[in-house]
């Protein structure tokens, strides 16, 4: 590589892909060819897809054309996707025919969604997801339809499952707008969820979650069952095991439910799955300190792909989620240690995984700061409030604007950060540059 450019590939366009072309490209200009490829042309903002299943938002409002975005950015683009990669070669194939060889990889994928690990689960079963913009669509078809004929309703997550957030949301969001149509009195809610307690979020609660979460759920009349199993679901029911501490069958719920959102369980996407050195069992990237692959040096990844162990036992298994903030402490971490690897110089930065999370209720919801994200932390702060709505509306148009700008973190994010004590970057010490 010492005379020719490196060729970076950038696989997957979400939000740690598309920051991370950004990023290498300010990082690198044109000593590097960058590349992304994708499967589609366009970046949806995912943390709005509830608002998409109740009708607040429409699709276009909250994709962005990657097309125009990187040809301004002279990175190339490939919106087939990923077929296959081969590490030991340094290739990606993909679904088009082509191979692309790389230099150094940067897994952005995000994640594979489970829906067959529980039968009757995913959109093609009898169950809604607000995982992607189409499903979210699907799911305001179906809720306008409950809002028409009001039916029992049961939002939440299966075993395995990892993602939390959105499925609370979803949960506040439909119970503001079923109150706003005047049918919330005739639609009984129930919270299904693998988590230990309500707040627990995978992250063994942050600050007072558990408390603020149980107050609006009873205050908006949402009952619940945690240590959840699922066993099936039915077109009209969720048949649910409740377990003890020691893994042991308390009861077997079936719960009514007509309209059902639950979030499932995520894998590694088939293109990079059973790979040995690259992944675990699930398919999950795994990576040291500088989000580097152990085995294959020159690969990195970011978000939902990165393999994270569990935080503890629990009775259900409940994994971490890669919340939108560390994501990007991931990013930020992956474009400097390539830079330093162009340059001839060992990786030395560390993410500092930092979460910063705003969870939107409607008329309300919920913000947290956990520094790191996974415990013991530095910072363990929640609060609740209508702010907190307001402030979720606008960083939404603040980071869709960031995609069509191209860049990765404008100057007004970073003093903001600073001015917070928010890091992305764990500071470097002697003993983690050597």
């Amino acid at each position: 590589m010492a005379n020719t450019k490196p060729r970076i590939v950038v696989l997957g366009a979400g939000l740690g892909g598309s920051i991370a072309a950004f990023e290498l490209h300010e990082a690198l200009g044109s000593r590097a060819d960058i590349t992304v490829v994708n499967k589609g042309d366009h970046y949806s903002f995912v943390p709005s897809n509830p608002w998409v299943a109740v009708g607040w938002r429409k699709r276009d409002a909250i994709e962005v054309d990657l097309k125009p975005v990187f040809k301004r950015k002279d990175i190339a683009f490939y919106p087939e996707g990923a077929r296959r990669i081969d590490p030991a070669n340094n290739i990606v194939h993909l679904n088009g025919g082509n191979d692309l060889p790389y230099d150094y990889l940067v897994i952005a994928t995000g994640p594979d969604l489970a829906f067959d690990e529980v039968p009757g689960l995913g959109p093609r079963g009898f169950t809604q997801s607000v995982c992607q913009v189409d499903h979210a669509e699907h799911a305001g078809t179906a809720f306008d339809a409950l809002a028409a004929n009001p039916q029992p309703v049961v939002v939440g997550a299966v075993q395995g499952a990892s993602c939390f957030g959105p499925a609370y949301e979803f949960a506040m969001i439909m119970d503001t707008e079923l109150r706003k149509r005047r049918v919330r009195d005739r639609i009984p809610m129930t919270f299904v969820t693998p988590e230990p307690y309500i707040g627990h979020l995978g992250l063994d609660g942050v600050g007072d979650t558990k408390g603020l979460l149980e107050s609006e759920m009873r205050n908006r009349h949402i009952k619940w069952i945690t240590n959840a199993k699922v066993q099936r679901f039915e077109a009209d029911k969720v048949v649910a095991e409740e377990l003890n501490e020691d893994g042991s069958v308390k009861a077997v719920h079936e719960v009514p439910s007509v309209y059902t959102m639950m979030l499932p369980a995520f894998r590694g996407v088939a293109a990079v799955r059973n790979i040995e050195g690259l992944t675990n069992p699930r398919g999950f990237i795994l990576a040291d300190k500088h989000q580097q692959n152990p085995t294959y040096a020159n690969i990195f990844s970011v978000g939902v792909c990165v393999a994270i162990p569990p935080i503890g036992k629990t009775p259900v298994p409940v994994g971490v989620p890669k919340t939108g903030f560390m994501i990007e402490s991931m990013v930020t971490a992956t474009a400097r240690n390539i830079e330093r690897l162009v340059n001839g110089q060992k990786p030395d930065a560390q993410g500092t995984w930092n979460a910063v999370c705003l969870a939107d209720f409607g008329d309300g919801g919920i913000a947290f700061v956990a520094q790191p994200q996974i415990p013991p932390r530095n910072v363990n702060w929640s609060s609740s409030g209508k702010w907190v709505h307001a402030a979720k509306i606008g960083f939404e148009k603040y980071f869709l604007h960031k995609v069509r700008q191209g860049k990765s973190e404008p100057f007004y994010e970073r003093l903001a950060l600073q001015a917070l004590g928010i890091d992305k970057l764990k500071a470097i010490t002697l003993e983690s540059a050597d």
